[in-house]
């Protein structure tokens, strides 16, 4: 009798430790990550030893912005990825400049992508989109350059950027309206130049028929 429970406690207990080493195991994979989660956003082509993409948590790396900011920066990426790539590709910048109000030439463009293309992939990822607010904040950007347009006039959460923020969100839009202003005027004024010429050409040719006719008599 002793024999045989010592053999049922054996197998029992060969069992359990069976079990404990089932569980380490599934305690060591990886917890699956939900599809869209910003989690699931790769750094550009910088791969692991195992050939995947490195995942990168925006709350984590980029720490000077709120959630909330996060996610309007977020918003407005998703807004012009036309493709629903993950990507900002050379024509949706163009479509995306456009829409802002601060279009840019082709060269322009292709200088915003260059200036945070840390993959050199010719593409903006959302890690390169936050870049682009990162320098932005710490005043890294050129005045005149498209990405700080870009930064500029990117709708701002002013309850999250406070007095300040709100003030450059309403400087800018100022400018940008006043900008279009002078551009309309400028058209305009061609457009009346035009007309002035037209009408002093028409009066020359009334008057060069009338002297016709004078001569003909």
């Amino acid at each position: 009798m002793a024999e045989e429970l010592a053999e049922r406690l054996g197998r029992r207990l060969g069992m359990r430790e069976g079990d404990a080493e089932q569980q380490q195991q599934q305690d060591a994979e990886p917890t699956p990550v939900p599809p869209g989660s910003p989690a699931m956003r790769a750094v550009g082509s910088e791969g692991s030893p195992g050939g995947g993409r490195r995942l990168f948590s925006p709350a984590a790396e980029f720490r000077e912005f709120s959630r909330r900011q996060l996610r309007d920066m977020e918003r407005l990426f998703r807004q012009y990825d036309a493709g629903k790539d993950g990507f900002i590709d050379l024509m949706e910048l163009k479509l995306m400049m456009e829409k802002l109000g601060a279009p840019q030439t082709h060269l322009g463009l292709k200088n915003m992508i260059k200036e945070v293309d840390e993959d050199l992939d010719s593409k903006l990822s959302f890690r390169e989109h936050l870049l682009i607010f990162r320098k932005a904040a710490a005043g890294e950007l050129q005045e005149d350059s498209g990405l700080h347009a870009l930064a500029r006039l990117s709708e701002i959460d002013v309850s999250t950027e406070g007095v300040k923020g709100a003030k450059s969100f309403f400087e800018a839009k100022a400018q940008a309206v006043t900008e279009g202003s002078r551009f309309e005027e400028e058209i305009r004024a061609e457009q009346e130049e035009k007309r002035r010429q037209a009408e002093e050409m028409k009066q020359r040719k009334a008057a060069f028929k009338e002297l016709q006719s004078a001569f003909a008599q």
